[in-house]
């Protein structure tokens, strides 16, 4: 009987806290602030595709593997700009030379497919400049 008498004063005490406890927090207590907390490699990944980030390591490697695919000479007169869904934009420094690769861009896609992956490029668009 004793028990149950310490028992139901201690519940009593409790109850009794939490209500100080509440009109002192001037409401509920606040909710667990670890409970919306992620890390940030479960996001990380889409969130650069997103802002279109996650390309920016393919125009890297793009850009070191060029030379080996289109050879000395065209990589001299070229510079990879970007790579975006698939489509290269390689910047032209001479008409002739825009022409040129036009005419080879076929070649040019099989080289980046065989060094990038087969769904890397899809498409190449020179620009002169």
């Amino acid at each position: 009987m004793a028990n149950n008498r310490q028992q139901s004063k201690s519940t009593g005490n409790t109850r009794a806290r939490v209500k100080i406890l509440t009109e002192w927090r001037g409401g509920i207590d606040p909710p667990d602030p670890a409970r919306n907390i992620h890390k940030p490699d479960e996001f990380l990944s889409d969130l650069l595709k997103v802002i279109g980030l996650s390309e920016g390591v393919e125009e890297e490697r793009l850009k070191q593997v060029w030379v080996s695919v289109a050879g000395d000479f065209v990589a001299r007169h070229t510079v990879p700009v970007s790579i975006r869904d698939g489509v290269l934009v390689l910047r032209v420094l001479q008409p002739t030379m825009k022409f040129h690769l036009q005419q080879m861009s076929g070649k040019l896609l099989v080289n980046l497919r065989r060094e990038l992956g087969s769904d890397s490029v899809k498409q190449v668009i020179f620009k002169i400049g």
